[in-house]
């Protein structure tokens, strides 16, 4: 018979081992929140210590207010659980991941008509890219300058107030003069004659978006683009185009392909576009893909011998996890164009289909409805006084709904609205219990404007 020793169990740890879960000493002591504890933890006590603190964050499949991907397939996050520990720039260790990025590139290439494929690069989102896009414009037009025996020592460009911060940091971090186009109560994108009115030689590009945050509306890129053509054309300058499709390029090409925005469009040089917005990709992954390999100066390729191989790299970081261009790809194979299109006109729906609900209520004004993009913005009307969208904003919050309030941009700052958009996991029943809050906060604060003395006595203070 063989007997197994049992081993004695050390008596200064028996309390740890018998004591209730949540009663074990590291959740009754306070954590140091700003230096190193002095001693270890239990794995699992540290996993609730962290777990619970994040309980406190909002919800983030009721967030409205970001365009970021918060659901995603279980296939997926398998993936991309299984590849967190690749590192992107190791191309020659992980040749596999490599090639994906590529077959990645080249599917945003062919998805937006470029006469070449494949040159563009993978980014930790929008703001990488246009960082990479923003550098190409100023280094090109340098080149021409020089090559002309003119000065490169002023460049500008030209951009809507409507951009993301990432434009304005662009501008400050590679000194470039920004030129900004205000907007206008009723109007929030960019004109024609209001960009030629600003390009002169020393403009390295103009830029115009393709779905803006502030509304979801697309800009009229191929009037901007036919009118900076004539404008080269009479003053012999080659002022380009790029394009951010940050939130409209994985929509465009599904719901309006007959919508001439990309390189079908001789003077767009550059697109950006967000994987992790309805690239359906969680956070962080971008693309930025060039019209040809003449557009992307050479000198901003660095070729790197590292880890055994040569590898060239147009980027602003370096290490990173390869699993968000594994989750695009994963997207990319599973969707195909069939379930792209499918996922994007469900969107869209969705988003008609709530917009015109919040215009329904009563109170509100549709600035855009989600016709073009799944977002649309809106406020409340001139003759609502009693209260403010930022207080819609806050009584949402109380159901666990994020519906951000903001001003528009400068000039158009005394317009303030809500927006919403409409995510892959927003169902339409979400969208019905959504409708039903908005119902109640308006009876709220509609009861609470009726409750008030129609002639208010003074308070003192006393």
């Amino acid at each position: 018979m063989v007997t197994k020793k049992i081993e004695a169990i050390d008596p200064e740890n028996v309390d740890a081992l018998l004591t209730p879960a949540y009663a074990r000493r590291g959740l009754t002591r306070e954590v140091p929140k700003f230096r190193l504890p002095e001693h270890e933890m239990a794995p699992s006590t540290a996993y609730d210590l962290i777990h619970d603190e994040l309980m406190l964050d909002g919800n983030a499949r009721l967030n409205l207010a970001t365009f970021v991907t918060t659901w995603m397939e279980p296939e997926a996050e398998r993936l991309m659980a299984e590849t967190f520990d690749k590192n992107m720039i190791d191309k020659d260790e992980y040749p596999r991941t490599a090639a994906i990025e590529e077959r990645c590139i080249n599917i945003v290439s062919d998805l937006f008509n470029a006469p070449e494929q494949g040159v563009g690069a993978s980014a930790i989102g929008s703001s990488e890219a246009v960082m990479l896009a923003g550098m190409a414009l100023k280094w090109r037009w340098r080149e021409r300058r020089r090559a002309q025996g003119k000065p490169s020592d002023k460049p500008n460009l030209v951009l809507g107030a409507n951009v993301q911060v990432v434009w304005e940091k662009f501008c400050r971090y590679w000194e470039v003069e920004p030129r900004y186009i205000p907007m206008e109560p009723g109007r929030y994108v960019i004109q024609p004659e209001e960009v030629i009115e600003r390009i002169d030689e020393n403009t390295i590009g103009a830029v115009a978006i393709l779905g803006t945050t502030f509304t979801g509306e697309y800009e009229p890129i191929e009037a901007i683009h036919d009118a900076l053509v004539a404008h080269n054309a009479k003053t012999g300058w080659e002022v380009p185009l790029h394009v951010d499709a940050a939130s409209g390029g994985f929509v465009a090409p599904f719901l309006q392909p007959e919508l001439q925005w990309d390189f079908r469009l001789p003077l767009v040089k550059s697109i950006n576009v967000s994987g992790h917005k309805f690239g359906l990709v969680y956070p962080g992954v971008g693309w930025v893909v060039w019209r040809s390999h003449v557009d992307l100066p050479e000198d901003l390729v660095f070729r790197v011998n590292y880890l055994g191989g040569d590898m060239p790299t147009f980027t602003l970081n370096f290490s990173r996890p390869g699993n968000q261009v594994v989750g695009q790809y994963y997207n990319f194979l599973r969707l195909g164009r069939a379930g792209y299109t499918a996922v994007m006109r469900a969107l869209r729906d969705t988003a008609m289909y709530v917009s015109a609900g919040v215009a329904a209520l009563g109170p509100f004004e549709l600035v855009s409805n989600g016709s073009n993009l799944p977002v649309f913005a809106f406020k409340l009307k001139d003759s609502v006084t009693a209260y403010s969208v930022f207080d819609i904003s806050r009584k949402l919050r109380e159901n666990g709904w994020q519906v951000p309030a903001y001003t528009m941009p400068e000039h158009a700052e005394q317009v303030a609205v809500l927006r919403i958009v409409v995510r892959e996991g927003f169902s339409r029943d979400m969208a019905e219990m959504l409708l039903a809050d908005m119902v109640e906060a308006v009876n709220y604060f509609d009861a609470q404007s009726h409750n008030q003395p129609s002639d208010p006595q003074p308070q003192f203070a006393h």
